[in-house]
C-alpha cells in the first residue's frame, strides 16, 4: 500500500506541530498499536494485563514523539505510514517485554481479560483447579501442564526443557485442557 494523502498531510502537520495533530494522530493509529502489542504478545506466548497493554502503548507513542518526532522524520514514504508505524510499534514491544518482562504471571490471568475457546492461549485461571487436574495426569503431559499453567513458561520455555517441538505445545495443552474439561464435566 502507497504512502496516502490523508496519511501525508497527517505526518506534515505533526511534525509542523499544529494544534489538534497528535490528537488525531493518536486517533487514527492506536488501533494498530494495540494490535501489533497483542500479536507481538501472543507470538511470544506471552500474556498482558490491560495495565501492561497501555503501558507498552504508551512506550510506542513516546517512542514516535522523541527528541522531535525523529522516528516520523526518518520515514522516507516508500511505504505506507502503517506499515512503518508496524514495524517501529513491533521494536519498540518486542525491546519492552524482554528488558521487562512486563506480563501478567501467566499462571494468573486477571478477571477483566476475557478468554474465548477459539483461543490457543487460553489459561486455566484457578491454581487449585489446575492442581486439581494435574493429579489426573502423569508424566510428561503433567509436566507440560504445570510448567504452562503454574510455572508461566513460554511454549519456547517448554520446548527446550521437554526437548518438544515449540508448535507441539500449544496443540498438546488444548487437547489436555479439552479432555481434563471433558472429565469435569462427565
Amino acid at each position: 500500500m502507497a504512502f496516502s494523502e490523508i496519511d501525508r498531510s497527517l505526518l506534515e502537520r505533526c511534525l509542523a506541530d499544529r494544534p489538534r495533530a497528535w490528537e488525531d494522530f493518536v486517533d487514527r493509529f492506536m488501533g494498530l498499536v494495540i494490535h501489533v502489542i497483542n500479536h507481538t504478545a501472543q507470538c511470544r506466548s506471552i500474556l498482558l494485563s490491560p495495565a501492561d497493554r497501555e503501558d507498552l502503548a504508551a512506550e510506542v507513542m513516546v517512542a514516535i514523539v522523541q527528541d522531535d518526532y525523529a522516528v516520523l522524520r526518518r520515514f522516507r514514504g516508500k511505504s505506507s505510514l502503517a506499515t512503518y508505524l508496524t514495524v517501529v510499534a513491533r521494536r519498540v514491544v518486542v525491546r519492552q517485554l524482554i528488558e521487562n518482562r512486563s506480563s501478567t504471571p501467566l499462571s494468573a490471568v486477571a478477571e477483566d481479560s476475557v478468554a474465548t475457546d477459539s483461543e490457543v492461549e487460553q489459561r486455566i485461571t484457578n491454581q487449585e483447579e489446575v492442581e486439581r487436574l494435574l493429579k489426573r495426569l502423569d508424566g510428561p503431559e503433567e509436566n507440560v501442564m504445570r510448567m504452562y499453567h503454574l510455572e508461566g513458561k513460554t511454549y519456547q520455555e517448554i520446548s527446550r526443557t521437554t526437548g518438544m517441538p515449540t508448535n507441539s505445545v500449544g496443540p498438546m495443552l488444548t487437547r489436555l485442557r479439552t479432555r481434563l474439561r471433558g472429565q469435569t464435566n462427565a
